[in-house]
């Protein structure tokens, strides 16, 4: 399966003999899979199903499914569910009892989910059962259309974040072949300081000095944060090539890229490579502000 964004949208449109139907899914970022239903009353029964197809098709977004049906002339009509209702009105009762207070109006008694329902007067079970299975079949063609939506945009945002991988390599390059890392630049750099400490100072011990300069020399170097740079970007760009979600693990390696940049710039005793640093931690935040949006 190709990479997806989780963001997009689909509506199928359907009908037969007796109904005329609508499904239609928006799908936007989550931390896992969650989804919302907004069916016609009486159509719950549809949601394990529905539940079970999202289920084979993705793996993380949230999903807003709304399902119209339409019944011609007369054969769709509101009736009351008398147990629903009797359980309603005893709970009401016993509320006034407690608190006194006025008996709520008809209508809104009637908005209580589960009070009126939708029944198909005119329909048999047979042609219950056959609606129920041509809006189940529109429904996987709605999942299909979906992830087709989902998978163009995360081709888009896959053609983006190489392009950000690029640059941060190319980042990369420009720091570690930076003329204040070459060796004669950091002898010429530490005997200037050694210099002017020596000089300001005649009580300090040369062969001390020397040893502290060498070890904060080790210290400054970049080496070990352009090598995880390297690791890190090569590992982004064959999830990129991979199949399946990688969002999460985009998202870790966001944070292995960030430490290492926020190293370089901590570290840096050159302008050039604070700059350089500095325009990698914005195509980083470019690149992770993309990444929340794959799958």
């Amino acid at each position: 399966m190709a990479l997806q964004s989780m963001t997009g949208f689909a509506r199928v449109e359907g009908h037969n003999d007796i109904a005329r139907w609508t499904w239609e899914v928006r799908s936007v970022n989550g931390k896992g899979l969650d989804f919302r239903f907004r069916f016609p009353p009486g159509n719950d029964a549809l949601q394990p199903q529905i539940r079970k197809l999202i289920s084979g098709y993705f793996k993380r977004g949230n999903l807003h499914i709304s399902l119209v049906i339409d019944h011609p002339g007369d054969q769709a009509k509101p009736v009351i569910n008398q147990s629903v209702l009797d359980a309603v009105l005893e709970t009401i009762a016993s509320l006034q009892e407690k608190l006194n207070c006025p008996p709520p109006a008809a209508e809104n008694i009637l908005r209580i989910k589960g009070i009126l329902e939708t029944v198909e007067t005119d329909n048999n079970e047979e042609e219950s059962a056959a609606l129920t299975r041509a809006i189940i079949q529109d429904f996987e063609i709605l999942m299909k259309n979906l992830s087709l939506s989902r998978t163009a945009e995360g081709a888009d945002i896959c053609k983006f974040l190489d392009e950000q991988l690029l640059q941060l390599e190319k980042l990369t390059l420009a720091i570690a072949d930076d003329p204040s890392r070459s060796i004669d630049q950091i002898r010429k750099r530490l005997s200037r300081q050694i210099s002017l400490l020596l000089d300001n100072n005649a009580g300090l011990d040369p062969d001390r000095l020397h040893q502290e300069a060498a070890i904060l020399a080790t210290r400054a170097d970049l080496a070990e944060e352009l090598d995880r740079l390297r690791v890190h970007i090569e590992a982004a760009r064959a999830l990129l090539c991979s199949e399946g979600p990688v969002g999460r693990k985009l998202d870790f390696i966001c944070q292995e890229l960030n430490r290492e940049c926020n190293t370089i710039c901590s570290k840096s005793n050159a302008i050039a490579i604070t700059n350089n640093g500095l325009d990698m931690k914005v195509v980083i935040d470019q690149f992770r502000e993309q990444v929340q949006n794959m799958e």
